[in-house]
Formats: structure tokens, C-alpha cells, sequence
């Protein structure tokens, strides 16, 4: 990652945080505490609303618990994810392995602005904790819609809700972070939602059947 790169929300680089490319001691340490933030998540699939035969990518799938969670709880055909640290793609190969092996679950490394995935080939897309890491609100945006098929559903989602852990408190955006990610989303999307979970706040997109 280029280190003259910055997250969006944060004005600082994003290439030195484990959180943002985990590498190493630090890396996988930062994998436990995200297996620890992001423990709810149960809340998300009802969201997402995944369909029998639906195809779901997850970007920035980090440790691997949702993308876990989509094999276990849904009817989806396939389950795509996208993540740029090859530590987090260890952690969550070995923690997916069956569903790896049954060719339901396919993990490669990505980004946000380049998941790597075909014009309309997902029908559901979600990020969990990493939107506000992004470097370009914007360009990431315009991949997750790219990347979706006509109807399909897109899921922001970031530390926040009405009952946050101690650590997302403390990570919570600002109004006005908040309404950026608002903005860039209708500008890429025919409809969208903002949702209150436990712990996090969700943007729901849609595009045209």
C-alpha cells in the first residue's frame, strides 16, 4: 500500500495501522481483537436478506467470522472475500476450511477500490469495520455497485449502535463522516437505508432490478 495514502475519514496514513493491512505479531493480534469487536454480527445477515442461490462477497473479511457465519446461516450459492493483508487471508482460510474445500467459500486478496471481481457478479456485498480505512470513500463505492448485479444489496456498516463495546464507542464517526458515506452512496445507488444495530450502524443500498 502506498504510504502517502490516507483513510478518508481519518487524516492520518492508513499503511502503518494493523488494523488497516495486519502484517505480522501485530497483525494477528489485531485479528483477535476484530474475532472480539465484530463477535455481533448475527444482526447483519438479516439485513443483507440473502436469497437461496444468492452470490455474497465480503470485503474486508479480516479473521473470517462473518464470512463463517454467511456459509453457516444462509442458503448462498457462493461466498466471496476480498482482503488486502495476506495474514488476515491465512487466519480466515484456516478458520473457513471446510467451506474452502467444497468450493462454497472463495477468499483472494483485495481492496475495496479493487475487489478483483467481474461486473455484476455478486448479489449482496458487505463490509464490516473498514469503510472508515478506506483511502477513497468514493472509488470504493463505486466498486461495490459495480461489482453488484441488477436488484442487488449493498451493506456499510461501522462501529456504533446502541449498545457499542468500550472499543466501538471510542471508533464511532462523526455526523458528518457519517453523512459522507451517506452521500456517496445515493450517488451510486437508487435507494438508500441507515440502520442501528447492537453495535454498529449499517447503510443498506440497492440498485434497479
Amino acid at each position: 500500500m502506498d504510504r502517502k495514502l490516507r483513510s478518508w475519514a481519518i487524516d492520518r496514513p492508513v499503511d502503518g495501522s494493523p488494523f488497516a493491512l495486519p502484517r505480522g505479531v501485530r497483525g494477528r493480534l489485531a485479528g483477535w481483537i476484530m474475532k472480539y469487536t465484530n463477535r455481533k454480527q448475527d444482526e447483519i445477515l438479516q439485513l443483507l436478506d440473502v436469497s437461496p442461490g444468492n452470490r455474497v462477497l465480503e470485503v474486508g473479511f479480516g479473521p473470517g467470522r462473518l464470512i463463517g457465519l454467511l456459509a453457516a446461516r444462509t442458503d448462498a450459492a457462493i461466498i466471496y472475500g476480498a482482503d488486502p493483508s495476506p495474514v488476515m487471508c491465512d487466519a480466515a482460510g484456516r478458520a473457513n476450511r471446510a467451506g474452502i474445500e467444497a468450493g462454497r467459500i472463495v477468499l483472494s486478496r483485495g481492496t475495496a477500490e479493487r475487489t478483483g471481481l467481474a461486473d455484476g457478479s455478486v448479489d449482496r456485498v458487505v463490509t464490516v469495520n473498514n469503510v472508515a480505512i478506506w483511502p477513497d470513500l468514493d472509488a470504493g463505492v463505486r466498486e461495490l455497485r459495480r461489482v453488484l448485479a441488477p436488484g442487488g444489496t449493498a451493506a456499510i456498516a461501522w462501529h456504533g449502535g446502541t449498545a457499542p463495546s468500550a472499543i466501538g464507542a471510542r471508533l464511532r464517526l462523526a455526523d458528518d463522516k457519517l453523512q459522507r458515506i451517506d452521500l456517496a452512496l445515493r450517488n451510486a445507488f437508487v435507494e438508500v437505508r441507515r440502520h442501528k444495530l447492537t453495535t454498529l450502524d449499517v447503510f443498506v443500498a440497492g440498485t434497479r432490478p
